[in-house]
């Protein structure tokens, strides 16, 4: 396979997240695959990028992780323009349309190569938690449609996500390209499992429930910390385990001490170690995610991997192929319902191993597989794109960040640095 494929996006490790996490996946495995790739993400003070086997370009971004859990990029650099110009690539591939979709949009027509765009997240939420006031709110989200309308071909994680699109405006065609997991299938040894996942102390016979993913509200966590506040007052014993970090996490922690469950309530914090955190997996009886935000449920398809069934919401993104009590378990998005759940179906020991053992048949995809099925897209992508079956952008946005990517060439002819115009840094 003689490919060639730039990965932009937004986040970008040390940042964890699904999406970062994906991009880091689909550049090993196209790697793997006999293909090439380089990854274009902002500037991180922290980061530290020797550990990939492929490149990564950084282009100025400010470091705004303490309000907003995220650097912000700039999407203008005439060197990064360069060093991507340089290296001939054959498809550019945004993986979140806001700076690494305009900087695509910005060096397209210089390079003279087709823009595919993943839709991961769902984005209006994220815009109405981010910023005030509804003219504004449309104002951002009419911005977003416009950059994932520019691309030439969009993906979308999940038929959820395709709709979620819908909602925003979106008007154009799109392909279902689900993400995989990089956790590998099956089982830790339960010497090993216990060994590192020691930190939790746990009577035997007493479940125990995890919850992966960034600390925010909006995944369905006051649901869980309700569930299990409703549990308690039943006299029902359990554990549940918290892995990861975000910006409500204090709050979060607040709540749970208000609930009268800091003895049953575990915080690990982020767990960079995918050893350390498939041992919470299989530690695991139930893995709890109320989520209705997700477009996918990256965690749902690594729990799998362990054999670890998943409580979702009926309806949601994450629940996709899921069927109640086969592979998985579905409730209302209520509280009450999780209860009722965990009541019963969550302490049936072995109604949850069938659960699991369906689940990591039928619902774990490996990232090999799923960047397979990409990598087939990017040549079919490719030849439409060579054979002008993609229409021409002709707006006035089109036109500018075509001019914006001409200036960055022009500029990086002299070495000027990356935060001209504007200091940033």
């Amino acid at each position: 396979m003689d490919l060639k494929v730039c990965l932009l996006n937004d986040s970008f490790p040390p940042v964890i997240d699904g999406v970062a996490n994906a991009v880091v996946n689909y550049a090993k495995n196209i790697k793997e695959q006999g293909g090439a790739s380089l990854v274009v993400t902002p500037e991180d003070p922290d980061a530290d990028d020797s550990a990939f086997d492929f490149p990564v370009y950084r282009y100025p971004g400010i470091d705004v992780k303490k309000t907003i859990g995220y650097v912000a990029g700039y999407p203008f650099s005439p060197a990064t323009a360069k060093r991507i110009k340089e290296s001939h690539i054959d498809v550019l591939h945004s993986h979140c349309p806001i700076a690494s979709t305009i900087f695509a949009r910005s060096i397209k027509k210089l390079l003279d190569v087709p823009l595919i765009m993943t839709y991961h997240t769902k984005f209006d939420i994220e815009i109405e938690g981010a910023i005030k006031g509804k003219l504004l709110q449309g104002s951002a989200v009419s911005a977003l449609v416009n950059n994932i309308s520019a691309c030439d071909e969009v993906w979308v994680v999940s038929e959820g996500a395709g709709r979620n699109l819908r909602s925003m405006g979106y008007e154009g065609d799109y392909i279902v390209m689900p993400n995989g997991a990089d956790m590998p299938p099956g089982r830790l040894p339960e010497n090993e499992t216990m060994e590192l996942t020691s930190s939790l102390k746990v009577p035997d016979g007493v479940p125990v429930y995890l919850f992966v993913g960034r600390l925010m509200w909006y995944k369905g966590i006051r649901i869980i910390l309700d569930a299990l506040a409703a549990l308690r007052s039943q006299k029902m014993d359990f554990r549940m385990v918290f892995v990861g970090g975000g910006q409500d996490a204090d709050e979060i922690k607040e709540y749970t001490s208000k609930l009268g469950l800091n003895d049953k309530v575990m915080f690990t914090g982020p767990v960079n170690d995918r050893k350390v955190l498939q041992a919470w997996y299989c530690r695991a009886d139930l893995f709890l995610f109320p989520s209705d935000f997700d477009t996918n449920g990256l965690v749902v398809r690594e729990a799998a991997a362990c054999s670890l069934p998943a409580a979702l919401l009926r309806g949601s993104c994450a629940a996709e192929g899921v069927r109640n009590r086969h592979n998985g378990f579905l409730t209302q998005e209520n509280a009450a319902s999780l209860a009722v759940l965990l009541a019963t179906a969550g302490r049936d020991k072995k109604l949850l191993r069938a659960a699991g053992e369906n689940a990591a048949s039928e619902l774990y995809i490996s990232w090999p597989d799923a960047v397979k099925k990409a990598v087939e897209r990017y040549e079919t992508v490719i030849d439409r794109y060579k054979s002008g079956l993609y229409p021409k952008k002709t707006g006035p946005l089109d036109e500018f960040f075509s001019l914006q990517g001409t200036l960055m060439d022009i500029l990086s002819q002299f070495d000027i640095p990356d935060d001209f115009p504007f200091r940033t840094r």
